[in-house]
């Protein structure tokens, strides 16, 4: 019998799940697929959810509270399928909707959020660049994550407007211009870069040939999978059976993984997992 650990600022008491490992993740499109690929390759075993909005994305431009509320719908529709824990694998999302996602939804389903990496990126020592959307660049957020992981080096904030969209959408001319542009406003001596957008990890390779092979580039999805199964009492198991149980949701609706998500390597592992509902 597992047994879920609370998150640190929620009640002190521990949720029973039962044997099953079922894990959702949320985002606005397919920008959880890195943080579902992650799941995947520790724990092959869980079947995942995965809710998305496309009718409603993007959500960088929306309002504060209009995010909230598109969160807490994409949320809903994913834990209708009873996950034993919830990824929002979205930096807009978590920036704006993690509190009321926990008042709702803790202590019985566990809510991880995600987090730019800035304090492991800045552990090397600076200059550091974050890659962000235009809304997350220079917003109270990011720079209270800068003041307190990043003070003592250099960091220069880099808004990549158009990046996401063009991801989404898998417009390969797109990615380019976006990721040029990007990398003229990156300064040429950096030593890490943070990737504050999860849609940006599924393009690291065009990233990190733009910026410089050297330089480390810093993603979120691997900590937020491991965070998950932290939560829940699990160890990875990379060499568990697959799991052939597979749901996607698309602003609510039962669907199968949209197309664009075959051109990127994450995508394509997930493919081969089943469509179940």
């Amino acid at each position: 019998m597992r047994r879920s650990l609370p998150h640190r600022t929620g009640p002190a008491r521990a949720v029973d799940y039962g044997d099953r490992v079922k894990i959702a993740l949320m985002d606005s499109g397919i920008g959880l697929l890195p943080a579902a690929a992650a799941v995947r390759r520790l724990r092959p075993d869980a079947d995942l959810v995965l809710s998305s909005d496309p009718d409603g994305m993007p959500w960088g431009p929306r309002t504060p509270d209009d995010v909230t509320e598109r969160a807490l719908t994409v949320a809903r529709a994913a834990v209708a399928h009873a996950p034993d824990a919830l990824i929002i694998a979205c930096n807009t999302a978590s920036v704006h909707a993690l509190p009321a996602l926990r008042a709702e939804l803790e202590p019985a389903i566990p809510v991880i959020g995600t987090v730019p990496a800035i304090k492991p990126a800045s552990a090397g020592g600076g200059p550091v660049a974050i890659w962000a959307t235009p809304a997350t660049t220079g917003s109270p957020y990011q720079r209270a994550l800068i003041r307190d992981f990043a003070d003592s080096v250099a960091v220069t904030e880099v808004p990549c407007p158009g990046l996401a969209d063009a991801v989404q959408w898998a417009d390969e001319d797109a990615i380019d211009r976006a990721v040029a542009a990007a990398a003229a406003l990156t300064p040429r001596d950096v030593r890490a870069v943070v990737l504050g957008c999860t849609h940006y990890e599924l393009v690291a390779e065009r990233i990190r040939a733009a910026v410089g092979r050297s330089v480390p580039l810093h993603g979120s999805a691997d900590a937020v999978a491991a965070q998950a199964l932290r939560r829940l009492g699990e160890l990875p198991a990379p060499d568990a059976a697959p799991s052939s149980r597979l749901t996607v949701l698309l602003s609510g609706r039962d669907e199968v993984l949209p197309a664009q998500a075959a051109h990127y390597a994450e995508g394509r592992l997930l493919r081969t997992v089943s469509s179940a509902h």
